[in-house]
């Protein structure tokens, strides 16, 4: 089942880890850069895998609750060495994210409050909004590929921006229309082949994978379902163990339900998530204050892993304002590894599980539509998100207007934060004019916010 040495496909499982880790540290820029990231040293480079077969593996992700750009690296980790390889692929995408983001954590509970810190944070908002902008705009790119993927993009950002309909809705009602598409003879949901626009510019029979399903993958199910039976237990086995210790209302009893449920119900990635996580934690929960989901989602754009590591932050700071008998430091460290087990324990879990049966079906049109469309529905919710950001980093006021179902977050304009709009609009300049990196788009602009606290500005 667990390949160490090197399998049939010649590449050993030493040089797939130095591999991982090279990924790893050039994990930035969100799940679009780190999705490029991965395409151009494992289909470009290394030519581990063809074009069609990583395109497969993405849209399988991409239906998944959880960080589709983690969750491709345990897929392609695995194919190329079974669980080992899947383990090693996964925990090391998240291990540098992991670290850093915890001493930003510790930077912000206690020097947040300080004028130039909050100035820096003032900055990475207006970046993290362009950025956020140029994702809809890639995402977009790969998936919106015809008129029908346009529609269901359109109507999935309707019915989560007008009517909140709950993510898993949204991303099911786009999977059956994709298959039921499909299995009618519609061309618009084609994945790969000719016509598509989709060619294989880097063909699976030309990398080392090839076209045929690894040895370990077909083997059956006795191997999968062990390795997941054990993930489940690690992944809620401390969730029980808080629940019945601490009780349900204890912070780090809360943590531990509230994003394993988040880990379950939410798709589409950090960018289609941050909203929901941002409402439960202020509102619900007082974890956070109004705007610091943005400060995390800055500290997330500016080291390298997924995106959703941002929980991390949250749940710092929540057992850091509800220590209890502990430090608030001690809390704070404690309650940002709980949040980050049970956030990407269950990515494996999902990986181990599905994907021995996505390989079985890779041909199955109807399935490969099914993805397809929901490629295209997350589009709509990224776009969601964008605007979301755009009114709480331009205005300071916002509020809600319900119509009967409908449900609508509008701005006071007088409340326009006009430093907050120029950088928003410099940010946007350099990521879609100048083609800068994410690095420095993020670096200037937290610079020009520290320049207009100094100024007096903001």
């Amino acid at each position: 089942m667990t390949v160490l040495s090197a399998p049939a496909h010649g590449v050993s499982f030493g040089e797939a880890t130095k591999v991982w880790t090279r990924i790893a540290a050039l994990s930035f820029g969100g799940p679009a850069g780190q999705i490029a990231v991965m395409h151009r040293i494992l289909v470009e480079e290394k030519r581990w895998v063809g074009e069609r077969r990583f395109l497969q593996a993405l849209n399988y992700c991409m239906l998944l609750p959880g960080p589709e750009a983690q969750q491709l690296a345990i897929y392609i980790g695995w194919l190329m060495h079974g669980v080992a390889g899947g383990l090693t692929a996964g925990l090391l995408f998240v291990l540098p994210g992991f670290l850093a983001i915890m001493g930003l954590s510790v930077l912000y509970a206690l020097l947040g409050g300080v004028g130039v810190v909050a100035a820096l944070f003032f900055g990475l908002k207006a970046a993290v909004l362009a950025i956020v902008v140029q994702a809809v705009v890639r995402v977009g790119k790969r998936s919106l590929r015809n008129r029908v993927m346009l529609a269901i993009a359109a109507a999935a950002f309707v019915a989560i921006f007008l009517f909140h309909a709950p993510f898993p809705l949204i991303i099911l009602a786009a999977g059956l229309i994709g298959f039921l598409g499909a299995r009618a003879g519609s061309t618009a949901f084609a994945v790969g082949g000719h016509g598509s626009g989709q060619e294989d510019l880097y063909d699976d029979a030309q990398s080392a994978l090839g076209t045929e399903t690894p040895a370990h993958a077909a083997s059956g199910w006795r191997g999968p379902l062990t390795a997941s039976a054990v993930l489940l237990a690690l992944w809620l086995g401390p969730v029980a163990v808080l629940l019945l210790t601490l009780g349900p209302d204890n912070v780090f009893s809360q943590i531990a339900v509230f994003f394993s449920k988040m880990a379950v119900v939410t798709f589409g990635g950090a960018y289609a998530v941050l909203a929901y996580v941002a409402q439960e934690a202020v509102e619900t929960y007082g974890w956070l204050r109004p705007g610091e989901m943005l400060d995390g989602l800055g500290m997330a754009e500016t080291t390298p892993g997924p995106l959703i590591i941002v929980t991390q932050f949250v749940g710092f700071l929540g057992a850091f304002r509800s220590p209890g008998g502990l430090s608030p430091l001690t809390a704070g460290v404690l309650g940002g590894v709980l949040t980050t087990w049970v956030t990407f324990a269950p990515c494996f879990l999902w990986i181990f599980l599905g994907a021995p049966f996505v390989e079985k079906l890779r041909e199955a049109k109807a399935l490969n539509a099914a993805l397809a469309a929901i490629s295209a529905a997350v589009v709509g919710v990224i776009l969601n998100l964008a605007v979301w950001f755009a009114l709480h980093v331009l205005f300071r006021e916002v509020r809600e207007v319900a119509v009967g179902p409908l449900r609508l977050d509008l701005p006071n304009m007088a409340s326009a934060d006009l430093p907050a709009v120029a950088l928003s609009v410099l940010a946007a300049v350099a990521v879609f004019r100048l083609k800068m990196g994410v690095i420095p788009v993020l670096l200037g602009c937290a610079g020009l916010g520290v320049v207009i606290y100094l100024a007096g500005l903001a």
